[in-house]
């Protein structure tokens, strides 16, 4: 059985064999025609010619034996000198090239007659001769040698030509039967090259053809189909690898079936265990996997469609998550409130893409986790903070009010240690009283009720007041206060008070922090739809550990500290900015000093309902 290279060295020796023929028979028929027109230029062209020319030479030789009969005698045998030199040397081309039968026996008589009419001529041209006898010389015994010599020429010429004729015919004959060789050859030719593609696409394309619809097959996850293959050779051998392959890969995926099948189903009574909503999604948005809750409170069921599912919120996530490969929550750490059995719940939604080999992300876990415990501890915790905050207020009022009455003597003198001790006790009192404020404040907030008068307000307008309230602080403790707020920033829509404790807070937290020689600046720049405050200053900075916990109410950062604080100042901050709809950050090398920026709304980008509210 040939293989495969011995089938396509087949077909190319025959091909090159044909072509090798055919290359040899146009060189033996070039060469042939070469030979006929060799013969027919070299040979009997140049006995033409000759004869031509001695033709010629003859008859001008005869008009110059005229022109000395006339009585030019001079003319004359110049003219019979010069031509009968021409004759002779056309007879000597004629004599070298005698090529045919009988034309040698002509030529010899050709010869000898011009010999013959070589004496005559002598005997016409001699002066000792009468004008009688060179006449009676001339057509009795001159003209009639003149009419033999041109016959002879003649019968040469004739004869040439002839030749010339026969070997023009042979040649014409050699060229149409090479012709029809050429074609006979080209059509075998054509045959062979046929039969040879044939075979080429019988032996190669066709089982070529028959493996990449194999390998399309194996693609799309057939791996029942046996290749069918009825040769021995490379691709036969191919076509058994490939039915090996097919068979191992049968193999792997019973083998990887069940094993998925074990996974799948420890998964899912993973997932069944979990209390939280949890939901695998692959990229056409199908559920996968989910936890019984998932189901039963979003609809998260597998087989289910997100984008399907009446939550925007949902879909948004999860879209996100896939577009971006990062891990995806809601705005402002929003709740979702959903009614399970007529129970009020909340729960906080994330979408966690699942990334592969080459970070490209094949589906997202959706996790819903249930906070309302959290919440609802969360409202308990504020509403005692609110109860005890007013509980305490009033008696704290009247504790403030009797040590001002005893400082100002009203009920009596006082010694110098009674007014230290109730100068002491009035600080830690002003003390309490802010601290309950400020928890007053962030329950108003946190419930809503916070009464905010927003206005336009010039951002230039209300650093530089901000300013000016500690310019005299900072210049006691030798720190340099500098702003750089450009005159021409729009507007922003802000209560002024809110604000103006907003930079008030930051403003002191900076001057606690910073040495004498320091620096704090204010910025402020214009947004797309925001303008952007910055309190920096050169301090001593906080802590990496720190700066995720710093806004939270009664954190305090770790150290020794200049001036001790209930730790409720930047959670207000963080509750007046997020109640005019900004944000609040913190960036901070420690050592280096801190950054604390804030964003409030441009007042002229604001939608016409809420700026007329």
């Amino acid at each position: 059985m040939l293989g495969l290279r011995q089938k396509i060295s087949l077909g190319f020796s025959v091909l090159l064999i044909i072509i090798l023929i055919i290359g040899i028979q146009s060189l033996i028929n070039l060469s042939r025609l070469a030979v006929s027109i060799d013969v027919i230029l070299r040979e009997n062209y140049r006995s033409v010619i000759a004869c031509q020319e001695m033709k010629e030479a003859l008859e001008r030789i005869d008009s110059g034996i005229l022109f000395f009969l006339l009585g030019h005698t001079r003319e004359g045998e110049e003219l019979v000198r010069n031509n009968q030199a021409a004759f002779e040397k056309s007879l000597q081309v004629q004599m070298s090239n005698v090529t045919l039968p009988a034309e040698g026996e002509i030529t010899a008589r050709l010869r000898e007659l011009f010999g013959k009419y070589e004496i005559q001529l002598k005997a016409i041209i001699d002066p000792a001769q009468s004008v009688e006898l060179r006449n009676q010389a001339y057509f009795e015994r001159l003209l009639p040698l003149l009419s033999s010599i041109k016959e002879a020429a003649n019968s040469i010429l004739h004869m040439n030509q002839q030749n010339m004729i026969d070997a023009n015919d042979r040649a014409r004959r050699s060229a149409a039967s090479a012709k029809k060789r050429m074609y006979f050859l080209l059509t075998a030719a054509t045959a062979l090259a046929i039969m040879f593609i044939f075979f080429t696409r019988k032996w190669i394309f066709r089982p070529i053809h028959r493996l990449i619809r194999s390998a399309d097959e194996i693609r799309r996850g057939n791996l029942d189909l046996v290749i069918a293959s009825d040769s021995r050779d490379e691709i036969g051998h191919l076509s058994q690898a490939f039915d090996a392959m097919a068979a191992s890969l049968r193999e792997f995926r019973r083998t990887d079936q069940a094993k998925l099948l074990r996974i799948q189903l420890a998964t899912q009574q993973a997932f069944g265990s979990l209390p939280d909503a949890v939901a695998v999604i692959d990229k056409e948005g199908k559920v996968e996997v989910a936890t019984e809750s998932a189901g039963t409170v979003f609809g998260l069921r597998p087989g289910a469609i997100v984008w399907d599912l009446p939550f925007g919120w949902m879909v948004k996530l999860c879209r996100e998550a896939f577009q971006t490969g990062r891990a995806a929550s809601l705005e402002g750490q929003r709740l979702i409130q959903q009614f399970v059995h007529g129970e009020e719940r909340y729960f906080r939604g994330e979408a966690v893409p699942i990334l592969d080999t080459e970070h490209l992300t094949t589906g997202v876990i959706l996790v819903l986790k249930d906070v309302t415990q959290i919440r609802q501890q969360d409202e308990i915790k504020r509403g005692v903070v609110r109860t005890v905050s007013h509980q305490l207020n009033t008696p704290l009022t009247s504790v403030r009010m009797a040590i001002h009455l005893l400082l100002g003597e009203k009920v009596g003198p006082l010694n110098e240690k009674q007014a230290e001790l109730l100068i002491s006790a009035r600080e830690d009192t002003d003390r309490l009283h802010q601290i309950l404020n400020s928890l007053l404040d962030i329950s108003r907030f946190e419930s809503g009720k916070a009464r905010m008068e927003f206005q336009r307000l010039s951002p230039r307008t209300i650093v530089m007041d901000a300013i000016e309230s500690f310019l005299r602080t900072a210049q006691d403790r030798g720190v340099t206060l500098h702003s750089e707020v450009a005159g021409d920033l729009p507007d922003i829509w802000a209560d002024t008070t809110r604000i103006g404790h907003v930079l008030s807070n930051l403003l002191s937290n900076a001057l606690k922090h910073t040495s004498p020689g320091g620096r704090i600046t204010l910025t402020a720049e214009a947004e797309e739809a925001w303008v952007r405050f910055s309190v920096s200053d050169t301090g001593e900075g906080i802590p990496s550990a720190s700066l995720d916990r710093i806004f939270e109410p009664f954190y305090r950062v770790p150290g020794p500290a200049k001036e001790m604080g209930a730790g409720l100042g930047l959670a207000i901050v963080k509750e007046i900015v997020e109640a005019h709809g900004g944000n609040v950050s913190v960036e901070s090398t420690e050592g280096k000093g801190a950054s604390f920026v804030f964003t409030l709304k441009r007042a002229d980008r604001l939608p016409e309902e809420e700026a007329s509210s």
